[in-house]
Formats: structure tokens, sequence, C-alpha cells
């Protein structure tokens, strides 16, 4: 039986800036199948704050308002990985709710089975298969990759 008078995190809990928390929260239910702690959810003038919850992981999402958090500095470059246990089902159901596809699913050189897609508000994703990568030294590299520390 879990503890209910602790928190269940895992050891990183990225952040997300929103510019609208319902709207996000929303979408991301909507499009990605992730799911809110709702009962966590915290609200103040102007802001607020909630955890999405993606298989064994956690982030939050924040909206105007919260310290330090503008909802669009430091979105381009950021990228959010996740892995679903059906990538394939993951990729009919966000491409059905219009959801905007960067890269189509595809088979990558660590063996990986990955599509991309830019959510609501500009960030990038990339969902990816559960159990499908593969160890470095087993990695098909593309021309002109090395993998390891060069000397």
């Amino acid at each position: 039986m879990a503890n209910r008078s602790l928190w269940n995190a895992p050891e990183i809990v990225p952040s997300l800036p929103y510019s609208d928390l319902p709207r996000a929260v929303e979408w991301l239910e909507r499009v990605f199948g992730f799911h809110e702690r709702v009962e966590a959810r915290l609200t103040w003038p102007g802001g607020g704050r909630t955890w999405l919850e993606v298989g064994g992981g956690l982030f939050s999402i924040t909206a105007a308002g919260e310290a330090g958090h503008d909802p669009k500095a430091g979105a381009p470059g950021l990228v959010m990985k996740v892995y679903v246990e059906d990538v394939d089902k993951h990729f009919a159901r966000a491409k059905a709710a219009g959801a905007k596809i960067i890269s189509e699913l595809e088979d990558g050189f660590w063996g990986g089975r990955i599509y991309r897609v830019l959510d609501h508000e500009g960030y990038m994703w990339q969902i990816s298969q559960r159990g499908r990568d593969w160890a470095a030294d087993r990695w098909q590299l593309p021309p002109g990759v090395t993998r390891g520390v060069p000397k």
C-alpha cells in the first residue's frame, strides 16, 4: 500500500511554462494521453501550476505569474522526450487530434522508434517506444557519426 502522506515523484521533475494553464492541461491530456494530478493543481490571480504524469514520469507546467517563468523564454531548443508503451498508437492519437507532426514515425539508428511533434505553444516533444533502445555498442551509426569521447 502506498504511503499517501508522501508526494510520489521520480528523481527529476522538469517544468514547462505555458501562457494558458487550463488549455495546456486539456491539450496534453487529449492529444498525448497524459494525466493531471488534479488534486495538486495550484492557482492564484494571474497564474498557476500543476503536475502531469506520463508512465512513471512526472513534470509540472506553470502559467504566467510564476516567479522566474516567462511562457516564451527558453522554449526554442527545449525538447521533452517521453517513452510510451505503444508509439504507433500514440502517433495515431496525436495525428487524429490535429497535433503538428514534425517527423513521422521512424526507426532510429539506436534501435528506437520515434516521432516528433510540436504542442499548441510550440514545444517540441519526442515520443519514443519503450523497450526498443539498444545499448550504445549496438548502435548502427550514420556515416560521419562516431561514438565515445574523442581522444
